[in-house]
């Protein structure tokens, strides 16, 4: 059988080369034209997948190399009879380590401690329940929003969002839904935002248009905002450079581009993709990911504060060149700009998981350990280090 797929996908030629001929294309190039006689047809995130791609098609099965799904008509493939994946919690880890870089990024430009600080998390689901335990373990007070878990699990850690709005951060793990009880289009409005405290940092990893740009914009142009770090974008690649200049740091939505999260999603489609077709899994693990050369550190004589924290990290992560690359957007012609977001996503360097790499911690400090490994890096104590 015939597969189109997105040639970013990574790796897809080799985890789906016994499944049958495969085709890779541009994100421009998947098109009705090309799909038509295709069984299968890979995408990420840039691909609308609906009637006008699929219709007349050979298609039975699509699949998405992505958490995010606001890109599918779901109705559509349910009612042509299409069958359908994606990779719900990929790219999870990515976005709450880039959070959690974010976060120490902003505490050392103010030169003030996480510790004791609150964080407001909107959307507890794979990625928001991670970003929870970081902001645990960095002793920050972490403040619960989700109805629809609310209402199942009748928990009374979830807090109503109004609970949320004085807190010093408040960040967005949601789906973008445009109807129904808990639609979030637009869900921080120009009321909700003029509700957030003036000292308020807004974090938005989510989708762009969570968030109602103009008013965001006034707010921060108007000083009525502590802050904004923005991985997403209305419009995109059409960005708000309005916007870009006020925000403290400014990402062209790769929060969870890390190679482990992508190398993760193309495994989830592959199996989801031999069970749809009843083709027995591969005995041995899919894409498995290769483990980096060990880092040795001193462990403080006490709980790492933020600056030793963002100097381990940065050794995995720098969330400032992302920033700083996304910037020199300004320095291009109007007409280059929606080309080059595009391109700092397709040429993103290589992003590893704090778990891809040992840390030998030299010392016995069992605290710095705990919460070392409570942040997601993989801990050895040793006597002594290197």
């Amino acid at each position: 059988m015939l597969i189109c797929a997105d040639q970013d996908i990574p790796d897809v030629r080799n985890a789906f080369a016994k499944l049958g001929d495969i085709c890779l294309l541009p994100n421009d190039g998947i098109t009705r034209k090309a799909v038509a006689n295709a069984t299968i047809v890979l995408v990420r995130s840039q691909t609308k997948v609906d009637r006008s791609l699929l219709q007349g098609s050979n298609v039975r099965f699509v699949a998405s190399a992505t958490a995010g799904i606001d890109h599918v008509d779901q109705d559509y493939l349910r009612k042509a009879g299409i069958g359908f994946a994606h990779a719900p919690g990929s790219n999870a880890n990515s976005v709450a380590e880039y959070v959690l870089a974010a976060l120490l990024c902003l505490s050392r430009r103010r030169r003030e401690p996480l510790s004791g600080k609150r964080i407001g998390i909107v959307g507890v689901g794979q990625v928001g329940s991670r970003v929870a335990r970081f902001c645990q373990a960095l002793g920050m007070h972490v403040l619960l929003n989700d109805p629809p878990k609310q209402r199942q699990t009748h928990s009374a850690s979830f807090l109503p969002l109004r609970h949320l709005l004085e807190a010093d951060f408040i960040t967005l793990h949601v789906p973008l839904t445009h109807s129904g009880p808990d639609a979030t289009y637009h869900l921080f409005d120009r009321d909700r935002l003029a509700e957030l405290s003036r000292k308020s940092v807004l974090l938005n990893t989510s989708r762009g248009a969570v968030v109602e740009t103009n008013a965001l914009k006034q707010l921060l142009q108007n000083k009525m905002l502590g802050g904004a770090v923005i991985d997403v974008w209305e419009n995109e690649p059409e960005i708000d450079l309005a916007l870009l200049r006020q925000v403290d740091i400014a990402t062209p939505h790769i929060a969870g581009y890390s190679w482990d999260g992508k190398r993760r999603g193309t495994g989830m489609i592959l199996q989801a993709t031999r069970k749809f077709f009843g083709i027995k899994p591969a005995a041995a693990a899919i894409l498995t990911s290769d483990q980096l050369p060990s880092l040795s550190r001193q462990a403080p004589p006490r709980c790492p504060d933020d600056a030793f924290l963002e100097n381990l990290l940065k050794k995995f992560y720098d969330i400032e060149q992302d920033d700083a690359r996304l910037r020199r957007i300004e320095l291009l012609p109007r007409h280059e700009h929606e080309d080059y977001f595009r391109k700092l996503r397709r040429d993103y360097p290589c992003r590893r998981e704090f778990g891809a790499r040992q840390i030998e911690l030299a010392g016995k400090n069992s605290d710095v350990a705990s919460q070392l490994t409570a942040l997601g890096f993989s801990v050895t104590v040793c006597e002594r280090g290197a």
